[in-house]
């Protein structure tokens, strides 16, 4: 490599950093209550979502961090998702199967995997997750926008 060569490095190195910082930054999700008033038992702290944007065909997992006032016995995890505000996808879940029942006071996780089918149509989404406990009572509700982009059409033979 040429001496002179070296700058245009350093430059090229420095709009990588910066174009990566910038996608990492992006990758944060952001959630709403859906009652902004509404006192929850259960506190979301943050939601991850991996990959983001999710890949049509491909598993897409997401992470809700939360917390709870009191204990748990069990539940349902209701997941209901919107593509340009149109229902497309509902779906009940025993919260049992998320995390590790009883959940204790205090901080807890829910994962859930979900692959997509490859014709998944690319573009906005909007999904609403409520909480309810084994009695029926609901313990926290939040809404939160991700996207989905076409999964790759070449096979990686």
């Amino acid at each position: 490599m040429a001496f002179h060569s070296l700058p245009n490095l350093y430059l090229i190195l420095s709009f990588s950093i910066l174009f990566l910082s910038s996608f990492l930054a992006q990758a944060k999700v952001t959630f709403k209550y859906c009652d902004k008033k509404g006192n929850y038992d259960v506190k979301v702290s943050g939601i991850e979502i991996s990959p983001n944007p999710v890949v049509s065909g491909n598993p897409a997992n997401f992470k809700i961090s939360a917390s709870s006032g009191k204990a748990i016995s069990g539940g349902e995890v209701v997941i209901g998702v919107s593509y340009i505000g149109v229902p497309v996808h509902t779906e009940r879940i025993d919260l049992c199967q998320e995390v590790t029942c009883p959940v204790s006071n205090g901080n807890f996780v829910i994962s859930h995997s979900q692959t997509l089918p490859s014709i998944t149509p690319p573009g906005p989404y909007a999904l609403k997750m409520t909480l309810k406990d084994d009695n029926g009572e609901l313990l926290t509700c939040i809404k939160f926008n991700f996207k989905i982009v076409f999964g790759s059409l070449v096979s990686d033979i």
